[in-house]
This record gives C-alpha cells, structure tokens and sequence, in this order.
C-alpha cells in the first residue's frame, strides 16, 4: 500500500488499559507518534492476581479518557486517522468487549476501517514495528497468559513449534510471588529478590527436558517450590529473608534453563529457514536473567537476537495499531463484522493445547 496510513491501536484484553496511535509512511521506518498505559495494579493488589470483573469495569470507566489521551498526545484527530486497529482476542472477555464496542462505535461513527487484531499477533509483529526485521522470524512469546515458540512467516501466517502445556511462566512466578507473600505483580517481586538469592541452594526440577520437541510446562516447578517452602517451615517454623530469596534464585534459575534449552531446540527446528532473527516478546521478557539466557543461546546459534524495549514487551496498543497496519498492507481486509473471542489461537492448524492456567486452554 504506497500512502501513509495512521491508526489508532486499542488493547483491553487483560489488566492494561491502552490506546496508540502508529504512522507509517511510504520508504519510512514506523513511528510511534503516541502510547498510552493505564495500569490497574492497585484495583487488583487485595486479590493476588487479576479479576475479571474489576478488570472489565476498569476498562469501560477508562478506555474514553485513554484514547482522548493518545490522539492528543500524537497531535491528531478522529478525521486523521485512516483506520482503528482493536484487540478482539484471546484475553479477559470482559476487557476484550470493552475495547471492542468503543472501537466499533468510533468506527461507525467517523466512518473508519476496522480491523481485529490477534493479541498475540500484536506481540509477534512488534519486532517489525521496532528494527523492521524481514520474515521469517523465530519468536518465544512469553507472558503471563501464554508460552509459545512461533516461526512468524507473514503478518497472519504463523506456525506454532511448541508451548506450555500448563501454567505460562508469567503465571508461574505470579504464584511465586503469592506463595511466598511477594507483592503483585509477581514477576518483578520475584526477580528482585532473585538477584539477593543463590539460585544453588535449592534442586528445583526442569520439567519436559528428558523429552523432545519445544513444549513446555511449569506448573510442577510451582509444586517444588511450595514443596520446598513447606519443608523449611516445618524444619524452623518460618522462613527467612535469605530463605525467601534463595527459592526465588532457585525457582527463576530452573525457567531460565528449561527457555533455553527450548529455545536451542526451536532454533534448530527452524536452522534450514534461516530466520532472520530470534525475537522474544511479552510481559515476562522483561526479566533480565531470563533475557540473558535467551541472549546466549541466540549467539551460539549465530542468529541475531532481539527483544523490543520493555514498556513494548508488555501489553500496549502501539503494537496493535502496527498489526493493523500490516493487515492493511498484506491487503486484510477491515469489518465491522466479527467475532471477540476468548481464546484465538494464531496457529490455526496446530492442535490445541489444554492446561490449568488462569486462561484456561493455551492459544
């Protein structure tokens, strides 16, 4: 498509409320001109994870304001803007008809294209929004909701290697964090006190190692901790601050592992594609130690590794607006007439994949 397209990104699908807008001109690199976050961390803090409920009506009180909030961050109006890109899955149904209904009705109204975007589409294209890397591409899209490798072969065609059977490490180290009394989010609570703690002391398990393929799961390995958590408190009647931060070690050291090794065997599955890169994406990558790890396996595959900055790795509409754009593009064409889902799996022709997250059935 040889024109400049501007368009506004909406994301409601879990706990984050977001609206950006993303300009792309002809021959140019991509431009974020505005993104905008609206977290709910502290409506959620009493419950140790995200409800539902509260999430929705989160989203309905704020979607308005977030999105009156990016066009005038970006400078642009309603009448500027040549489509509305909006999340319709998979996520909290709640949140995900929240941001729907608001996108509809603006599209309705000013006569806009709409197009529905695949959350986790959104993650798997933000390296082309950030380094504008070639297809095909590897991709680990890992959050709290969803593990899975993906050999990304076009803006919606992708090809899902393997993922979690169960819990999503982001899930995994939420529990983490409620099992030894971390604030929420789990995820950075446990990494800090992982970076105090010695990830030798404890012998926690690497699940689905001894097997081949690039599936994976980490509900055993939150089993081990709370195993391990209960043996120090039967021994001493408590656990210390040491204590606390050696699990944490222990526990953050055995999902690096079982990312990497994983991760080495992605990359080989895919070796004769020669993937332009490995990209890793989602909430989780923002761990350190875990990107790290990843880091390393990429250069000894002698595959360049990327990961998008942070505040993209989590969830934002910059990259569902950048999804729409490439819809566009690849000639996708935008309804009005669609379907918000609960689940939305990109691989459409991979078997589904069953476990006893928070989300239920893995996309």
């Amino acid at each position: 498509m040889d024109r400049t397209l501007t368009l506004l990104g909406i994301e409601s699908s879990c706990d984050d409320t977001a609206a950006a807008v993303v300009r792309m001109r002809p021959g140019a690199r991509p431009k974020i001109l505005s993104s905008e976050v609206l977290g709910q961390t502290a409506l959620h803090a009493d419950f140790g994870g995200v409800v539902p409920e509260i999430a929705a009506r989160a989203h309905a009180e704020r979607l308005d304001g977030c999105v009156e909030a990016a066009l005038a961050a970006a400078g642009v109006a309603l009448g500027d803007l040549d489509g509305i890109a909006v999340t319709a899955g998979p996520g909290l149904i709640g949140g995900v008809l929240s941001g729907v209904m608001l996108a509809r009705g603006i599209a309705a109204a000013r006569g806009l294209p709409l197009l529905a975007v695949n959350h986790l589409a959104g993650h798997a294209l933000t390296p082309r929004l950030t380094d504008g890397v070639a297809f095909p591409y590897l991709m680990l899209l890992v959050s709290g909701g969803h593990c899975q490798f993906l050999l990304v072969e076009a803006a919606d065609r992708f090809r899902r290697l393997g993922g979690t059977i169960d819990d999503a490490p982001g899930e995994a180290f939420d529990k983490t964090a409620k099992l030894l009394a971390l604030p929420q989010p789990g995820g950075p609570a446990v990494e800090g006190e992982a970076a105090q703690g010695d990830p030798r002391r404890f012998k926690f398990p690497r699940p689905l190692l001894d097997r081949d393929g690039c599936d994976m799961s980490f509900s055993g390995l939150k089993t081990a901790l709370l195993r391990a958590r209960d043996a120090l408190i039967a021994e001493k009647g408590g656990i210390t601050v040491q204590d606390r931060r050696d699990l944490c070690a222990g526990f953050q050291a055995a999902v690096a592992e079982v990312l990497a090794v994983k991760s080495a065997r992605a990359l080989a599955q895919v070796a004769d594609l020669s993937p332009t890169c490995f990209a890793v994406a989602g909430g989780v990558a923002a761990n350190q130690t875990l990107r790290a790890g990843l880091e390393a396996v990429a250069t000894g595959a002698g595959v360049p590794f990327l990961a998008p900055p942070l505040r993209l790795c989590t969830d934002n509409a910059a990259m569902i607006a950048w999804a729409g754009i490439e819809h566009l593009q690849a000639g996708i064409a935008p309804s009005m007439d669609f379907v918000s889902r609960p689940r939305w799996p990109l691989d459409q022709m991979a078997p589904a994949q069953l476990g006893s997250g928070k989300k239920g059935a893995k996309a």
